[in-house]
């Protein structure tokens, strides 16, 4: 009976699928985002749901679609160049197997970041796509504050987010790090969304969310989630009022939240300001160190996973005793195999220099074309598009966010990340049309009223 059931939902699926293409669009951003076939215990682990569900997406856009809005922007040619770079850099890896397991889920998410502006020809799809990433990282968040008001989180990497597996968006620093980012996205949903208009349901859900995202950074102990809550601090500044008022509120609630937070929490951020206290942190800056010399020779880097030949060598310092009998104790430690634990050292690692020049376009492109947009249609000043410049700004802080974020995280190809950057390729393009439409209005009205006299 239930496999009947499904087989019913299946065929639903694709019938409407078909007659409206974006809906794979969204299936495969939740596919991307949620992982279900991890969730599952045997039937989704057989399926490569993934790649199907691209295909559909891909597929229904060829057939029923409507492309006469259709418009490729210079980023989306980046990372066409990107794509075929990593795929050259795959080929000639210095671990070959090892390159191809991360190549395999590397390439899906650049095609479909190349992909996904193509079918964002109107605001709906726009806003149906940002509340889709939204909604799909609330379903991991969510769990996480759950867990994080319940016992604290119970400390760095202890935390489970839905499943038992500490990677992908289910990895504590990169969770933190989206997290973080999605929140000027959730609020630009709580003020201008339609799919679910903004009443006091929906604010007040947007607002219990942010709060779960706060607690994110807290639960997990990832020490990446305060800096990048610091650096949202500073940027949602910069349209607010009453500037002071705002520092010092945040300074209060700052304060008054220390005594609420774990003393594993505490400790842990206290690590932040000696980097040789924590052995994490020391690891990561030999490694970081390593990658400079080893790119120097190789400039065009090792291929994926080129990490795994490093072998570095450290000192931590650590205090011993109290008061006037503290005395600092040394330690060598050597270590081998460590993760880059930074995306501009993993793609300075193993796509050498053009590799990490492509990767900055793309993403400080992004913040600047969404200075322009939002520039662009705060002096046009329209009704129907007082959306467009808060979205802007949105999309920009948390590609911000992102990039201070990734200093200390190996999230060079997140798939959310690119989603991200789809959606600003996306609202670039439309808004482009949009003005290049406006242009050409009052000449074809000022022809008309010629005719006419």
């Amino acid at each position: 009976m239930r496999d009947l059931a499904f087989v019913g939902f299946l065929m639903a699926f694709l019938a409407l699928g078909f007659k409206r293409p974006f809906i794979f669009v969204l299936a495969y951003a939740y596919v991307d985002i949620v992982a279900p076939q991890r969730l599952s215990y045997w039937m989704l682990n057989a399926v490569p749901v993934s790649l199907i569900v691209f295909g559909l997406a891909f597929l229904g856009w060829m057939i029923a679609d409507d492309k006469k809005d259709m418009r490729v922007s210079f980023r989306q040619g980046v990372m066409a160049l990107l794509f075929a770079y990593c795929a050259y850099t795959t080929s000639v890896a210095d671990f070959p197997i090892e390159a191809e397991g991360k190549w395999g889920w590397v390439w899906k998410a650049l095609v479909f970041a190349m992909f996904l502006p193509l079918t964002l020809r109107t605001k709906l799809r726009i806003e149906s796509l940002a509340l889709m990433m939204v909604v799909c990282a609330s379903s991991i968040i969510i769990t996480g504050g759950i867990k994080t008001l319940a016992s604290g989180g119970g400390g760095y990497g202890v935390m489970r987010l839905l499943i038992d597996d500490n990677s992908g968006l289910y990895e504590g620093s990169i969770i933190s790090t989206v997290a973080i980012c999605i929140i000027p996205l959730i609020l630009w949903l709580a003020r201008y969304g339609t799919v679910f208009p903004p009443d006091w349901r929906v604010k007040g859900f947007a607002y219990a969310l942010i709060f779960a995202c706060l607690l994110i950074p807290v639960g997990t102990q990832a020490r990446t989630g305060l800096v990048c809550i610091g650096v949202l601090a500073v940027l949602l500044l910069r349209f607010v009022r009453h500037r002071f008022l705002y520092a010092g509120l945040l300074a209060a609630a700052a304060v008054m939240a220390i005594p609420f937070l774990p003393q594993s929490y505490s400790n842990r951020m206290a690590t932040i300001g000696e980097y040789q206290a924590d052995q994490s942190a020391s690891t990561r800056v030999a490694v970081w160190a390593w990658t400079w010399n080893y790119v120097k020779s190789n400039p065009i880097g090792g291929g994926f996973e080129a990490y795994l030949q490093n072998k570095v060598k450290f000192d931590t310092i650590a205090a011993k005793g109290d008061g006037p009998n503290t005395q600092i104790e040394k330690n060598e430690v050597t270590d081998s195999g460590r993760a880059y634990h930074s995306s501009y050292f993993e793609m300075l690692g193993e796509q050498g220099f053009p590799g990490l020049a492509m990767w900055l376009i793309i993403h400080l492109g992004g913040i600047w074309r969404m200075e322009v947009v939002q520039r662009l249609h705060r002096k046009r000043n329209r009704p129907d598009e007082a959306w467009v410049a808060p979205l802007a700004l949105a999309l920009q802080n948390g590609q911000i966010i992102y990039m201070v974020g990734s200093l200390f995280v190996g999230i060079a190809f997140q798939p959310f990340i690119y989603m991200l950057i789809a959606l600003q390729i996306g609202l670039d393009t439309y808004t482009a049309r949009r003005r290049k439409e406006a242009a050409f209005r009052p000449l074809a009205d000022s022809k008309a009223a010629a005719w006419v006299a």
